[in-house]
C-alpha cells in the first residue's frame, strides 16, 4: 500500500460534508452485508431445518382463522365434520393445528407428553409433624391457571424428513420439540438481542429462547448419559411415576414464568399412563383399559364451533375480551356443522373419511361433559396473550351453562372422549383422524358428570 497515500489522509481535515458523505458510502456498504449475513447466532431450530420438517398449519392456511364465521352453523342434509385438530405437547403451552393426526389409547400422537411441575413443601403442617413430615417435598404440576405466561410459550413439533435426510446422508427416526419463550436481558445485551431478532425474522419479532427436546423416550442407558431421574409429581388427585428432564431448562424460563419454586418438565413414561374409570367406558366394553397421559381427565377434549358461538353471545364482551377463541378451552377436535349443544347428547360417535383422504373410520366413546371445575379460570387466559380476563368466561360457564346435576353450579362447554378400537387390531391400536371427517352420531344418551 502507498505510504504517502496514508500520511496525506492523517493531514486530511474533513468537514461536515466530508463526514455525512463518508458514513453514508460505509451504510451503503454495510446494510446490504447485514441483510445477506446478519450477525446472528444459529439457534436450535435452524440446524433442524436440515433434516426436519415442522409440523402444523399456520396463518392463513389455518382453518380456525374463521371460527365466528355463521358457515359453521348446523345445514339441513349436512353432517357435522372435523373442522381442525389441535394438540397440545406441553401442557398449558401454546398448541399445534394439524390436519391429521394418530389416534392412541391415550389421546392424540403428541398431545401433553410433557407436563411442567413445581417443587411445593407441605404446608401447612401439623404441629406434631416430624422433622421428616415437615422437610418432605413433592412435584406438583401447574397450568395457566396458576402461570398465565404458560400460554406464551410456543411449542413446535419438528419430524424427520425422509428425503431431507437422504440429502444429507442421513437416516433418522427421532423427533423434537422446540419451546420458545420471550427474553430480553437488561442493558447492551438486551439491546443486542433485540437488533439481532429483527435482523433474522423481521421488524415484529423480539428476543426468544430456545429449548430443545426429544420427543421420543429416553432408553435407560439414555437416561443416565443426559442425568434425568424418574420422579413422582401429582396431576389433580393422581400421582405419576415419570421422567423429570428438569435438566433441559434454563433458569430464564422459570423467572419469565414467574414460579419462585424449583421448576421442572416432566415426561409422561409410555408405561405408566394413567387408568381412568369414572364416566369412561369399562374395560369390557373398550376392549382395553382406558389411560391417558397428563391430560387433565380423559383421552380427548371435542369442541363445537356452533356451540361456542352460541355460549359466546352469553359473555360479555370489554376492551380484554372482543371475541371467544376456541383454543382458550384447548380443545383437541373441533367440529363444525353441529346444532349447538347437540354433541352433549352424544354417547358414541363414529368419524368417517368424508373428505379427509382418509379409509378407515374412527370411533369414540362420548364419555362426560367437560365442566368449569376443575378447569376453574383457565379458559380466561387470551391464548394469543397470555393475560388472563378477571371474570369471563368462566362467569358465564357458571351461570349460563349450569346443565349437569352431576356438576351442579359449575359450567359445562365440550364433550370428554374415549378412543374405541376395532378388536381385530389386537394391542396394536391406533387410528387416524383429519380435517374433512364427517360425524356419525350411533348412540345418544343422558350425561351425568362423576367428580374425581
Amino acid at each position: 500500500m502507498d505510504l504517502s497515500f496514508l500520511n496525506s489522509l492523517d493531514k486530511l481535515e474533513l468537514d461536515a460534508s466530508s463526514i455525512f458523505l463518508l458514513s453514508v458510502t460505509i451504510l451503503a456498504f454495510l446494510i446490504p452485508v447485514l441483510v445477506i449475513l446478519p450477525p446472528v447466532g444459529i439457534q436450535k431450530s435452524d440446524a433442524l431445518i436440515q433434516t426436519h420438517t415442522k409440523a402444523g398449519v399456520e396463518g392463513e392456511k389455518s382453518n380456525l382463522k374463521n371460527q365466528s364465521s355463521p358457515e359453521h352453523a348446523a345445514q339441513d342434509g349436512t353432517s357435522p365434520r372435523i373442522q381442525s385438530l389441535v394438540i397440545f405437547p406441553v401442557k398449558s403451552c401454546k398448541g399445534i393445528e394439524l390436519t391429521r393426526s394418530k389416534v392412541l389409547p391415550s389421546g392424540l400422537q403428541f398431545d401433553r407428553l410433557f407436563t411442567f411441575a413445581q417443587l411445593k413443601s407441605p404446608f401447612p403442617v401439623a404441629v406434631d409433624s416430624t422433622d421428616e413430615e415437615k422437610s418432605k417435598h413433592k412435584w406438583e404440576f401447574i397450568t395457566q391457571r396458576q402461570f398465565s405466561r404458560l400460554a406464551n410459550i410456543t411449542v413446535d413439533l419438528w419430524l424427520p424428513d425422509e428425503m431431507k435426510l437422504r440429502k444429507q446422508s442421513m437416516r433418522s427416526t427421532e423427533a423434537f420439540l422446540i419451546l420458545r419463550f420471550p427474553w430480553k436481558e437488561d442493558g447492551w445485551r438486551g439491546l443486542w438481542s433485540m437488533l439481532t431478532a429483527k435482523l433474522a425474522r423481521g421488524r415484529s419479532a423480539e428476543p426468544e429462547i430456545e429449548v430443545l427436546l426429544p420427543v421420543d423416550f429416553p432408553s435407560a442407558d439414555e437416561v443416565k448419559e443426559r442425568g434425568y431421574t424418574f420422579e413422582d409429581v401429582k396431576i389433580w388427585k393422581d400421582t405419576v411415576h415419570a421422567l423429570n428432564m428438569e435438566r433441559d431448562l434454563p433458569d430464564e424460563l422459570r423467572r419469565y414464568l414467574g414460579v419462585s419454586n424449583k421448576l421442572a418438565l416432566f415426561r409422561v413414561d409410555p408405561t405408566e399412563l394413567r387408568e381412568i374409570y369414572r364416566c369412561a367406558p369399562r374395560k369390557e366394553e373398550a376392549g382395553y383399559q382406558p389411560v391417558t397421559g397428563f391430560q387433565d381427565a380423559y383421552p380427548l377434549h371435542l369442541m363445537s364451533l356452533s356451540s361456542l358461538q352460541e355460549f359466546s353471545k352469553e359473555v360479555p364482551k370489554d376492551d380484554a375480551l372482543r371475541e371467544l377463541d376456541v383454543l382458550r378451552f384447548r380443545p383437541n377436535i373441533i367440529l363444525s356443522g353441529a346444532p349447538a349443544y347437540e354433541e352433549e347428547t352424544w354417547k358414541q360417535i363414529r368419524l368417517k373419511p368424508g373428505t379427509s383422504g382418509l379409509y378407515n373410520d374412527a370411533v369414540f366413546h362420548v364419555s362426560c361433559r367437560t365442566v368449569s371445575d376443575p378447569r376453574c379460570k383457565l379458559p380466561n387466559v387470551d391464548p394469543n396473550t397470555g393475560i388472563r380476563h378477571p371474570s369471563e368466561p368462566d362467569k358465564s360457564l357458571r351461570t349460563k351453562r349450569n346443565v349437569d346435576e352431576g356438576a351442579p353450579l359449575l359450567g359445562c362447554l365440550g364433550m370428554q372422549l374415549t378412543p374405541l378400537f376395532d378388536p381385530s387390531l389386537g394391542e396394536d391400536r391406533e387410528g387416524w383422524v383429519a380435517v374433512g371427517m364427517t360425524v356419525e352420531v350411533e348412540q345418544l344418551g343422558n350425561h351425568v358428570y362423576t367428580k374425581q
